[in-house]
């Protein structure tokens, strides 16, 4: 596989400044520059066309706009009109290392695969929040590195924000489905089903700024803890005791509290103990003294986010016949038919 056999797709939603810079960062990417990238303009009203006009003389880049119908269908309207038989996707927030492209051609021309991810990582030119948040959203004493640890290379459900996905598997699977989030492991689980291999590819991993504040951090996590129990409803075998965890810790943080006003200190010993490996973690990591204590504040968020929704959606789906989109709906985006 060479540079010229693949396709990047990337929607981008009201955001030209940071196409801009994962433009500029395509053009200082080691080795051939003759892939394609594909632009999809996802119903915006803030247009990236002047900015991807800017860079036709540098690089392949085809330019669509389309209705607004959420990340996962414009990928996969995308990767309909994309020329190459591979497609790497990623997220407009995003901007790559030199190597990123080499890293990704070694690996897949070494060891073939129809699905890769790659991890994210925190840019030194990053904000302290953007540093806090990636912190806690990657790091294995939160999440257990689902997100690109070394022990997860050939059992790793890819990431949309850093994923490649052969021409092959796009058609026999479809693409993306309606739901969001949830699509990338929804698209993964898939693809499992059929036989088609993924893998990590550590060395492939890209800056992913996370255009996030406390609230919208909020938000996120807690979409995210909605969706899990869905997707385990509709595959079963997915299932895990592990995605309890989050809604456990908020549990025990809280039950500890009421502990220690009675006098017993020990759980919320214990929870404390806890942050401080986090804030030592944190440090190690970034080096930065501010972090940390940013870090810590991110992993609550993110635990009584994720673990309200996992929460909720469980009891709601236990509790109500009804259909799943209809129990949900602002997790469904709707489909535009006529685009292509």
């Amino acid at each position: 596989m060479q540079a010229q056999d693949i396709s990047f797709i990337i929607p981008v939603y009201n955001r030209p400044e940071e196409v801009k810079e994962l433009l500029e960062s395509f053009v200082t990417l080691d080795g051939e520059k003759n892939f394609e990238i594909v632009i999809i303009e996802d119903g915006s009203t803030l247009s990236s066309k002047t900015i991807v006009d800017g860079f036709s003389d540098k690089l392949n880049i085809s330019y669509y706009y389309k209705k607004n119908s959420g990340p996962g269908d414009s990928r996969n309207y995308g990767m309909k009109l994309a020329k190459g038989n591979y497609f790497i996707i990623l997220d407009s927030d995003c901007i790559l290392p030199k190597n990123y492209l080499n890293e990704v051609l070694k690996s897949l021309n070494k060891n073939y695969v129809d699905c890769f991810g790659g991890p994210d990582a925190a840019h030194s030119s990053f904000t302290n929040l953007q540093k806090a948040i990636n912190f806690s959203m990657t790091s294995f004493i939160t999440t257990g590195g689902i997100r690109g640890n070394k022990a997860s290379v050939n059992k790793f459900q890819p990431r949309s924000f850093n994923m490649g996905l052969s021409k092959s598997a796009f058609e026999a699977t479809g693409g993306f489905g309606r739901i969001h989030p949830g699509e990338d492991p929804d698209l993964s689980i898939r693809l499992t089903n059929l036989n088609f291999k993924t893998k990590l590819l550590p060395e492939a991993f890209v800056y992913h700024k996370r255009r996030i504040s406390w609230s919208k951090f909020y938000k996120q996590v807690y979409k995210f803890g909605l969706v899990r129990p869905i997707l385990n409803s509709w595959y079963p075998e997915t299932k895990k005791m592990t995605y309890w965890f989050p809604t456990l810790f908020s549990l025990g943080l809280l039950v500890s509290f009421i502990l220690f006003i009675m006098d017993i200190k020990l759980p919320l010993i214990s929870f404390g103990l806890y942050f401080v490996l986090s804030f030592i973690l944190a440090l190690i990591n970034t080096k930065n003294i501010v972090v940390p204590f940013l870090a810590i504040i991110a992993i609550i968020i993110q635990f009584f986010g994720y673990g309200y929704g996992f929460l909720k959606s469980t009891l709601i789906l236990s509790l109500s016949n009804k259909d799943t989109e209809l129990q949900f709906p602002n997790l469904f985006f709707k489909i535009n038919k006529d685009d292509i």
